[in-house]
């Protein structure tokens, strides 16, 4: 009589054994990076949350207060708090949204965002040199686990909010 476990069962505890390490990796890495983002915040003398909404608005381009709002998941009234420390700072300016002129667009200031990715250059630099490990299909499917990734992250962060 064999004693061993079916195939199937031994692939399916190695599959959960490994789906178990990725996400915990995920958040590892999150933590890195909250970490990363509180000491760039810390040298800006920005809170995180303001870096965050800087960082958005910089990858995203342009964009209304709504739309910011709504993309961060933060209260108008929190998101008005973030956009003014970040205008006393110098860090955006909201300009009349040439689309609808009882709307505003708040964008980031050139010469920030260049003081911003500074401090983001060592880790830039250390990806660059993790990528080029990988070839162009390895990085294709990188991309694409971690867009799946944030998506999945984002309807958690949905689930939640709901009552």
């Amino acid at each position: 009589m064999d004693s061993a476990p079916p195939r199937d069962v031994s692939a399916a505890r190695r599959r959960k054994r490994l789906t178990n390490r990725v996400r915990g990796e995920l958040r590892d890495l999150n933590s890195q990076l909250a970490l990363l983002n509180h000491r760039i915040g810390s040298r800006l003398d920005l809170r995180v949350t303001d870096l965050e909404c800087l960082g958005l608005i910089s990858r995203s381009g342009p964009m209304g207060p709504t739309a910011l709002a709504r993309h961060t998941g933060l209260h108008p009234a929190t998101l008005t708090g973030v956009l003014d420390r970040l205008e006393r700072g110098g860090w955006v300016v909201r300009t009349p949204n040439p689309s609808d002129r009882r709307a505003i667009l708040v964008q980031v200031i050139e010469e920030k965002e260049a003081e911003v990715a500074c401090l983001f250059s060592g880790f830039d630099q250390a990806m660059d040199a993790l990528c080029s490990d990988y070839g162009d299909a390895d990085l294709l499917m990188i991309a694409e686990f971690l867009h799946r990734s944030a998506r999945a992250g984002r309807k958690a962060t949905d689930q939640l909010a709901k009552p």
